[in-house]
């Protein structure tokens, strides 16, 4: 006979460190094949400033991802909406897929990841606990509002990486894709449009992650 019992804090406890241990000491691998560009440069063929400026933007971008996973996993844990669970599961996944491109690519182009992952996974987490304890329309919306300016971010980075980084603008390119069609379902869901004061505010922590992540 199934086991229907309720999951206790300490399953629950368990859970959030098991999720957690598998982003930050694991070797991620995607779901999807990691996205390339016919004809694309190898790494060997950027000049060594090209290399460590593209293998530090991607490093800012794998931090994006690890915030992602730690955001929708406590959002996950902490609505009540089984359906809402599933859309932020479902992201989790595609998340996911961009953790273990960035990772891959970081570590091609002679870089490393950053050395606080345990500190960004935390702080996400927090967020999104925070978040979600207001209420799922506020954490919908700040799920579309994450996305939103994730999108920008990403946009930004296709101007700033080397030209000769196809590979690097490939995986940003579909990043981008999918972050757009994130918060597009956050929004259809019930999604709120934040306070002002809120969307600046995570646009200012957002610019203290990806500045600090370029160099530690």
């Amino acid at each position: 006979m199934q086991d229907l019992r309720r999951p206790t804090p300490v399953d629950t406890l368990l859970s959030v460190f098991q999720a957690a241990l598998g982003v930050i000491a694991a070797n991620p691998v995607s779901s999807r094949p990691h996205p390339r560009t016919q004809g694309a440069a190898q790494a060997a063929d950027l000049t060594d400033a090209e290399r460590a400026h593209a293998a530090a933007l991607m490093r800012v971008n794998h931090v994006g991802e690890i915030c992602a996973q730690a955001l929708y996993e406590s959002q996950a844990l902490f609505t009540r909406d089984e359906s809402l669970r599933a859309v932020f599961r479902h992201a989790s996944i595609e998340e996911s897929d961009h953790l273990a491109w960035t990772a891959r690519r970081v570590a091609q182009l002679g870089g490393r990841v950053s050395r606080m992952v345990p500190v960004w996974y935390g702080g996400a987490f927090a967020i999104g606990a925070l978040a979600s304890l207001v209420g799922d329309g506020f954490s919908l919306g700040f799920m579309s509002e994450t996305e939103r300016q994730v999108e920008a971010h990403l946009l930004s980075h296709l101007d700033k990486l080397p030209a000769g980084d196809l590979e690097s603008r490939a995986i940003v390119a579909q990043m981008k894709v999918d972050e757009a069609e994130h918060g597009r379902t956050a929004r259809e869901h019930g999604g709120i449009e934040l306070p002002l004061a809120v969307r600046w505010a995570m646009h200012a922590s957002a610019r203290v992650m990806t500045t600090t992540a370029y160099y530690v």
